[in-house]
């Protein structure tokens, strides 16, 4: 999944990043990871905070409203906000530069991942492993169809249709039968995605998700 949204980074850091004056090019990787751990960790730091279900209205929004529409939605304009701190003080972007950019990159990820979710012919990305990685397996998570599938954790993919009006089960089923009570699933992932930060500020040299990620830029 990280990889998946670190070739978003990449296909669309084009103009933004690797063709701009304003970053050199012996930098351009690392404005690549920084964009990537914003979007990671903006997400993460939603989820433990106990916004699953402002994640799920975001990744309703997506194609409807496009790059410009995103950045009317709070989360989008937090991060692209943190990048472009980022950008300021990293690689010494001034503040219309670095807005430029971060306004540009930022949403238009977000809008290819949000697009990947909602394509039936693209599984390559959804919200279950969309989930899974920002609690790092700390939350029940239904297991891809391709890995078998079935294996009793909540299917959160199933719960987006209902925010995209694509149908799915209805608000008391869980996506194998059986009700659920979506005040205890919320709990649930948003202790695995605190969990899963605790881990990452434990680990290596404290980088957390921007360690994690850099690993795919060597």
């Amino acid at each position: 999944m990280l990889e998946q949204l670190i070739g978003l980074v990449k296909q669309y850091a084009g103009d933004a990043i690797v063709k701009n004056p304003e970053i050199p090019n012996e930098k351009n990787e690392e404005a690549m990871a920084e964009a990537s751990n914003t979007v990671v960790g903006g997400l993460q730091n939603i989820l433990a905070g106990g916004g699953l279900q402002n994640i799920l209205s975001l990744f309703s929004q997506g194609n409807k409203s496009g790059t410009s529409g995103l950045m009317q939605n709070p989360i989008v304009n937090m991060m692209a906000g943190h990048f472009m701190k980022k950008l300021m003080a990293k690689f010494g972007l001034n503040s219309g530069a670095a807005s430029n950019v971060a306004t540009s990159l930022i949403p238009s990820v977000l809008n290819g991942l949000i697009s990947k979710t909602q394509d039936p012919n693209d599984n390559s990305v959804d919200m279950n492993s969309i989930i899974r990685m920002l609690t790092g397996g700390n939350a029940a998570v239904a297991e891809p169809a391709q890995s078998g599938g079935g294996g009793g954790g909540f299917d959160f993919q199933d719960l987006l249709k209902k925010f995209t009006g694509g149908g799915g089960s209805s608000s008391s089923d869980s996506g194998g039968g059986g009700g659920f009570d979506i005040s205890d699933i919320i709990s649930k992932v948003t202790k695995g995605a605190q969990q899963n930060q605790q881990t990452q500020a434990q680990s290596g040299g404290g980088g957390g998700i921007l360690d994690l990620v850099k690993g795919f830029f060597k």
